[in-house]
């Protein structure tokens, strides 16, 4: 191996050294005395709950693990977004599981929680996949009501959705587990079967104290809405259970009975590995996001047996398209090529750009792919359209406006990885999170943004230093640098992937050897869900 490949391997495992550090920190939830504290209870984690309750040994894949990080400072945080999310096997079926975390805040409703909540019934929603809600919330986080209550992707979105999923077959069930407060206290009962667990588990739209407050009447709220009350009076809940692991095992056996699913038909054989060893990824992806590199070489190690069948392979280079598996699935491939190409005119063009013809390249292999039924797989690495007089003059905005187009009405699942870069435009064309892919996650080499933050920096010094030169404030050399990295400082803060996936632009920050796992369970999920429309393009300026 060579220097550099030695280099881009020290500094990427770094990167995956701190993911994993992250990762740990955030799996807390709110610390470890609150845990304790709910074992004290005699009720399990978030976490707990939903490792007893997948199936061991299978595989799983975790939503959302960075919501809310570094948000609500001022508020204590909201670690995870106060809820976990998974997608994993039930005995043997696939199924999204919602578990509210207690330890934070009391499993309250933050914005970004709303946010996940959603993100998940989405997930449920498109793919048809069976949904199990672990409830212990207190309900809305009062001193952020306003960001959480009343507008269309607020907290009654979710029991709209719940409707929703009812009309459309899907399964849902949930279990209180603990509170379930005010308005969250439609969510398992808007399901199709709800459990409650004697003595810790209680629904009520209002408390003993707001209660006293409001009628005048005295009750403790174990007799107001606590599981003998709604199992044996009210009739509100379907099953009693005796401790979490009991409620557990009746999901266990309820998932147990479901029947078989109408199927895609998305092709699949026995899997291979890649014959190219995956770990040479860590090697191969620069250190420096403006270093070059050969976008093949990744995608051999992601594909079985390592063999990518290129579309158009002569043409449009920058763009790599082309037909491959992962985990035995059939995929179509649509990935930026970060190295300088030449084209048969002999004219170069530079890595991670989308010219006009790799624009119209991509557009042609995605409709193709949606013919075909093949599910799409991006690979982000772009810094965007190439811009300038000769591309502006040959069509760059009509041919960069058919790729966004197929994009947009492709119909077949789509799948995104950030790899690299991930600036303005680029990441529309690329299936960026506006454009509906099934699953879109990051690497931790990903940068999301507008433009890199060198770039953004120095157009914002450039208005900065206007402005002060306007009102008599010229800039020496010295304070001007000084300006300069405080706003690169900042801009770059806001490009990293944790930024992204703490607002879930993105559904996780991944190990790049988790990239095959994540398509082909996003893959088997999107099975479940038959394609009802037709792939049309419509309008396009030719």
């Amino acid at each position: 191996m060579d220097l550099t490949f030695n280099k881009n391997e020290d500094h990427n495992k770094l990167k995956l050294s701190e993911l994993r550090r992250r990762l740990a920190e955030v799996k807390l939830g709110g610390g470890k005395k609150r845990i304790e504290k709910l074992h004290a209870q005699g009720k399990m984690s978030a976490r707990e709950r939903i490792d007893y309750l997948l199936d061991k040994n299978a595989p799983t894949i975790e939503i959302g693990a960075f919501a809310g990080d570094g948000m609500y400072a001022e508020h204590g945080g909201c670690p995870s977004g106060g809820v976990v999310v998974k997608v994993g096997y039930v005995k043997g079926k696939q199924c999204v599981v919602v578990a509210n975390d207690a330890t934070v805040k009391a499993g309250a409703w933050f914005p970004i929680t709303g946010k996940k909540n959603l993100r998940a019934q989405e997930i449920a929603m498109e793919n048809k996949l069976p949904i199990i809600y672990l409830v212990d919330s207190a309900g809305v986080y009062l001193p952020m009501q306003d960001e959480i209550f009343p507008d269309k992707e607020h907290f009654g979105r979710i029991f709209r959705n719940n409707a929703i999923m009812s009309s459309m077959g899907i399964t849902q069930i949930a279990a209180v587990m603990g509170s379930c407060v005010a308005g969250g206290a439609y969510l398992p009962i808007m399901s199709d079967e709800a459990l409650i667990v004697d003595k810790t588990g209680s629904i009520f739209l209002a408390g003993s104290y707001l209660v006293k407050a409001a009628i005048g009447e005295s009750i403790d709220n174990e007799t107001l809405g606590g599981a003998t009350t709604h199992s044996e009076i009210s009739g509100v809940t379907d099953y009693k259970a005796k401790d979490d692991m009991d409620a557990l095992d009746k999901i266990k056996n309820i998932v147990d009975k479901i029947g078989d699913f109408e199927k895609a038909g998305f092709n699949r054989v026995e899997a291979k590995k890649p014959t190219e060893n995956p770990e040479d990824i860590y090697g191969i992806l620069p250190a420096s996001r403006t270093d070059q590199y050969d976008m093949l070489e990744i995608i051999k190690r992601l594909v079985d047996n390592s063999e990518f069948e290129q579309y158009k392979e002569g043409y449009g280079k920058t763009i790599l398209t082309g037909y491959a598996r992962i985990d035995g699935w059939a995929v179509g491939i649509v990935a930026n090529q970060r190295k300088v190409v030449k084209t048969k005119q002999g004219e170069m063009q530079f890595g991670g750009v989308i010219y006009s013809d790799s624009a119209d390249k991509a557009t042609r292999f995605i409709a193709n792919c949606n013919q075909k039924k093949i599910p799409l797989v991006f690979l982000q690495d772009v810094t965007g359209f190439m811009v300038g007089s000769k591309s502006e003059h040959g069509g760059i905005i009509k041919d960069g406006a058919k790729m966004v187009n197929a994009v947009s009405n492709s119909v077949v699942p789509k799948f995104t990885i950030v790899i690299g870069n991930s600036y303005g435009a680029g990441n529309y064309a690329m299936c960026g999170k506006a454009y509906d892919p099934r699953l879109i996650v990051a690497w931790p080499s990903a940068e999301l943004a507008v433009m890199s933050g060198n770039s953004a920096a120095k157009v914002l010094l450039q208005i900065e230093k206007a402005s002060l030169e306007k009102n008599g404030e010229p800039l020496d050399p010295e304070k001007e640098k000084a300006l300069f990295d405080k706003i690169k400082q900042r801009y770059d803060d806001q490009i990293s992937p944790y930024y992204a996936a703490a607002r879930l632009w993105t559904d996780a920050i991944i190990d790049p050897l988790d990239t095959r796992k994540w398509i082909s369970m996003g893959i088997e999920a999107a099975n479940h869900a038959p394609i009802e429309k037709q792939f049309n393009l419509g309008v396009l300026q030719v």
